[in-house]
């Protein structure tokens, strides 16, 4: 009985086990998933860029960035919107494990690589949320977008969400120090007016870029008479503008 008692023990540790290095593989494979969905994303925004310097001779991309959630980060979103901690209910309903942020030049930019990112048929849009047009009250601007895009491994192809953030320079630098403010304002007696200088800064910001994108279009305008040895001469200049 004492044998039967110590083998059935045995079993059920050897189980448990086993269940603990089947999530973690799991685990790992979905973070996988997510880390090749973010070099998806981040290919198709170079060849967006790729080909606007090619065709328009300029760059709408200042830069892209990506991030994929830490492990503490998403433990900590697990527990406080209360969801399960099997892969299938973490993919469900945590859309920004995969983070890709792109910066563009001017604001038409940003609309520009967004429309040609959900154009594409491999790419499909869940949500589109606009704080350009519809800043948060703290001043925040930015377009947000979920996309879901097929990630094809060895054997298998999986569907994986990506976030996908794009604003333009100033934007980016107003949103980097306003996250600075953020973690810090509960130790700051003053947290109330920085909150409201930010604020009024990402209203002089957002003035700004519209301003510098009108300049952008006057320039664009001006009607210059060119030979045509000059426009032969103009053309042969893009072949000589790099892809890379």
């Amino acid at each position: 009985m004492e044998n039967y008692l110590q083998k059935a023990l045995e079993n059920q540790v050897t189980n448990y086990f086993m269940s603990v290095v089947d999530t973690v593989l799991d685990y790992k494979d979905m973070m996988l998933a997510y880390d090749c969905a973010i070099k998806e994303i981040r290919t198709k925004f170079d060849i967006l860029n790729s080909e606007f310097k090619i065709k328009h001779q300029r760059n709408p991309i200042s830069s892209i960035h990506s991030r994929l959630k830490s492990n503490s980060s998403l433990m900590e979103k697990i527990r406080r919107r209360g969801i399960a901690t099997d892969v299938e209910s973490i993919e469900k309903y945590i859309e920004d494990i995969a983070g890709v942020r792109v910066i563009c030049n001017y604001i038409d930019d940003i609309y520009k690589i967004a429309d040609s990112l959900i154009r594409q048929n491999d790419v499909e849009l869940l949500t589109r949320k606009d704080y350009i047009s519809n800043p948060k009250p703290n001043g925040y601007r930015s377009l947000h977008l979920i996309v879901k895009i097929p990630v094809f491994f060895a054997d298998t192809t999986k569907e994986v969400k990506v976030e996908v953030q794009i604003r333009t320079i100033a934007m980016d630098f107003w949103a980097t120090l306003e996250h600075q403010m953020r973690y810090k304002k509960t130790e700051l007696d003053e947290a109330d007016s920085i909150i409201e200088e930010l604020r009024q800064c990402a209203e002089s910001i957002a003035q700004t870029d519209m301003k510098m994108q009108s300049i952008r279009e006057s320039i664009n305008n001006l009607k210059i008479e060119k030979s045509q040895e000059e426009k032969f001469i103009e053309k042969l200049k893009k072949l000589d503008i790099s892809i890379i």
